[in-house]
């Protein structure tokens, strides 16, 4: 089985390097898909009430019969139910649907600037954290303006901000903020949607490892000090897109895959999507 990295959060805990995804896994097969990741290897499963499919994620987990602490359990609010009181309210259906009595990461799934709520969400994770029912408390999609707003105004930095990443769109600039600031990046879409499986440069390192395309993008986002959560529901891919640690990119295959940036958001723009 493969061993999995961890990284360290700013709070004093740690989140594995590498996940489990479960955005459009079928809700009624997702007690299934998820007791298979976790009897391969996977210890991070990233969830969010808006996947619908947040019992299964709880179901695989006990199907599992791993003990909690071994598994890190995320999941996310959606932007309906921002605003302090609604936040707590999501959370507490997210732990009943998931069945548990408090999750390992809760991210604010999109900041909606547009809403202006963020703010007050944010408020309502740092409280729902002290009363336990969220372990570490972080973020996704956010830009370097919405995270200067939530630390300037609450002191709390969030852990980590999931973000659209991947070798078409590199997003330097806010990974570059988030090192400063000791947050994790984790990679969501990380290997864009295979738009640069047939990329000659990833070709030709992948040739040369004899490793597949997935396998190289994967290794680049662990090489970056990313933590990554691809999604598969096919056990063969499930079980490669693990096995990123027996084999590492040179100086300059980094540097040939930072050359491929050319700035393609597959996913919504966080300024305008609500």
């Amino acid at each position: 089985m493969t061993a999995i990295p961890s990284l360290s959060l700013l709070d004093g805990r740690s989140i594995p390097q590498l996940g489990f995804g479960l955005w459009q896994v079928p809700e009624d097969t997702t007690g299934q898909t998820v007791a298979q990741a976790l009897q391969l290897g996977y210890r991070l499963l990233d969830g969010a009430a808006i996947y619908g499919n947040e019992v299964g994620q709880g179901e695989g987990l006990r199907a599992s019969d791993l003990p909690r602490d071994d598994v890190f359990v995320t999941t996310k609010v959606w932007n309906d139910n921002q605003g302090f009181d609604s936040t707590l309210r999501a959370i507490d259906a997210s732990l009943e649907r998931l069945g548990l009595d408090a999750v390992d990461l809760c991210l604010i799934h999109w900041p909606c600037p547009n809403k202006g709520l963020y703010v007050e969400t944010w408020k309502a994770f740092i409280r729902a954290k002290e009363e336990g029912k969220l372990r570490s408390i972080g973020v996704s999609n956010f830009a370097s303006a919405h995270l200067e707003r939530i630390i300037g105004e609450t002191g709390v930095t969030p852990v980590l901000n999931q973000i659209e990443l991947h070798p078409r769109f590199q997003q330097a600039e806010l990974r570059a903020f988030h090192a400063d600031h000791a947050i994790i990046t984790q990679s969501w879409t990380p290997l864009g949607k295979s738009k640069s499986f047939d990329d000659p440069v990833i070709v030709a390192i992948s040739e040369r490892l004899n490793k597949s395309p997935a396998q190289i993008i994967l290794r680049w986002h662990v090489q970056l000090g990313c933590s990554v959560i691809p999604r598969s529901t096919n056990p063969e891919r499930m079980a490669q897109n693990m096995a990123l640690f027996d084999f590492e990119l040179t100086a300059d295959d980094m540097s040939a895959i930072a050359g491929l940036d050319a700035g393609d958001r597959l996913g919504p723009d966080p300024a305008t999507f609500e």
